[in-house]
């Protein structure tokens, strides 16, 4: 059997490549399954990756892209030691180098964990697997699309379709515009009031004849001048080659398609955390994120396993929320191995 591993990271995203270059820094070898694309949402690096222009994470004055920023992330982790999951095996920063894609296909996705047994099993593609003392789950979450072909290549492309308002919204791109957020709950008007800073006008699509939001959150939609909700619509379409220049809608009752004219659209129907793997293996909560046994912490109900990031966040879902709950994610594991006497 080979050596066991003192941390494994599973992710690729801010949390994950943090975690991994605190992990190196402090001489413990990590080993990161970054994962692989599985259908157009979900790619190693994490919804950066869909994001064109960051703008509010620190030390880019003049903003860098998700994809770019994720490889510089990248890159500082193979800087200090971190070794990367590969179709190939695991490789060093002597045979994967910096400017390897993010988006390579040879990365190694898990498929398994069994927390049962210690060291610890984790089980990637085509029988490849590792034992290890500590892993550090850093897989992220994935925004609900509706699934429109146009919705997505104008996500991809920078074309002003978005899944998160606070990430883009006051970006130049569309400011001054008319604006869109499809949803109906408490983020979706968070969303849309935090975009009438920057918009002319905003719009909150919703399919039913009532919100789902708290009604306070309710009650500060109605009252905010510059938001006007669309009643029992449902986006079918989203118009604009290069750029959006507007959504149809159907009417959830009558059936009649409009087409309403846009600079911008914000998807604000949840998000779905990459969990699946770990059912049964760590607490999760009804949505399915990793339940924190301190939220102060990353620790989890199982001694050993920690969560950052995303997959264990729901309010926040920010890139540097997540790069700050990967930092704490490898102190936990450095501390407890250190407990453990595993060095």
């Amino acid at each position: 059997m080979a050596e066991t591993e003192k941390v494994v990271i599973i992710g690729s995203g801010p949390a994950g490549w943090t975690a991994a270059i605190y992990a190196a820094r402090a001489n413990l070898d990590p080993l990161v399954f970054p994962g692989k694309a599985a259908g157009s949402d979900l790619v190693p690096g994490g919804q950066l990756m869909l994001t064109t222009d960051v703008e509010n994470y620190p030390g880019f004055p003049e903003g860098v892209t998700g994809p770019d920023m994720m490889q510089l992330f990248m890159r500082q982790a193979l800087r200090y030691g971190t070794r990367v999951a590969t179709s190939g095996g695991v490789k060093s920063k002597v045979e994967l180098t910096g400017d390897t894609p993010l988006w390579s296909a040879a990365f190694q996705n898990v498929e398994s964990v069994d927390f049962q047994q210690r060291p610890f099993r984790v089980v990637g593609e085509d029988g490849f697997e590792v034992r290890a003392h500590s892993v550090i789950v850093a897989t992220g979450a994935k925004a609900n699309w509706l699934g429109l072909e146009n919705e997505q290549r104008l996500a991809h492309s920078g074309g002003g379709v978005s899944a998160c308002a606070v990430c883009d919204g006051a970006l130049p791109l569309f400011r001054g515009k008319e604006l869109a957020v499809v949803g109906g709950g408490d983020s979706a008007v968070e969303e849309a009031t935090y975009l009438t800073k920057f918009a002319s006008k905003v719009y909150l699509i919703h399919r039913r004849d009532q919100l789902r939001a708290s009604k306070i959150m309710q009650e500060r939609a109605l009252n905010n001048k510059k938001i006007e909700i669309l009643w029992n619509k449902s986006p079918v379409d989203v118009l604009g080659d290069d750029l959006i220049t507007g959504v149809r809608l159907k009417d959830t009752v009558s059936g009649e398609v409009s087409d309403l004219p846009l600079g911008g659209l914000f998807m604000a129907i949840g998000h779905t955390p990459i969990t699946g793997f770990l059912k049964g293996q760590l607490d999760l909560d009804d949505a399915g994120y990793v339940k924190l046994a301190d939220p102060y912490r990353s620790t989890t109900n199982i001694e050993g396993v920690f969560a950052a990031g995303d997959v264990a966040d729901h309010v926040y879902r920010q890139a540097i929320t997540a790069a700050g709950m990967g930092c704490k994610a490898a102190i936990d594991a450095e501390r407890w191995l250190a407990e453990k006497g595993i060095d």
